[in-house]
């Protein structure tokens, strides 16, 4: 099976959380990326806490084996609350992610670093 972009969604303390977002249908979001991921041909994950609570929703955008070939390396998304973001995310995996495909550029601006020693494990 050829390798595709992973998006690893954090669901852990605070993303994912509607005591924090209220405002974020944080379910409906990860509905939708799974959704645009069966059609779009990218996988998605989710998994605990990433780290960067103060920038929840926190997205990590992995290259593909390709796109890693290219170059890419995981991309981290933070602030990833409303559908214009989610929509953005998943149009960029699936036109190639990191390394094949430029990213939007209103995500340009939603992306942060990652934290000292962060692993994307994808748990669920």
């Amino acid at each position: 099976m050829p390798s595709v972009p992973t998006l690893v969604v954090c669901r852990g303390c605070c993303c994912g959380n509607p005591a924090k977002h209220p405002g974020t249908d944080h379910d409906g979001q990860l509905d939708r990326l799974r959704a645009a991921a069966a059609e779009g041909g990218f996988a998605v994950r989710t998994t605990d806490c990433l780290g960067p609570c103060d920038q929840a929703n926190v997205v990590v955008v992995r290259p593909s084996a390709e796109g890693r070939g290219a170059g890419g390396k995981p991309v981290w998304i933070g602030f990833a609350l409303d559908d214009d973001c989610t929509a953005e995310i998943a149009e960029w995996a699936r036109t190639g992610g990191p390394g094949l495909a430029e990213p939007p550029l209103a995500l340009e601006l939603q992306m942060i670093e990652a934290p000292r020693g962060a692993r994307t494990r994808s748990g669920r």
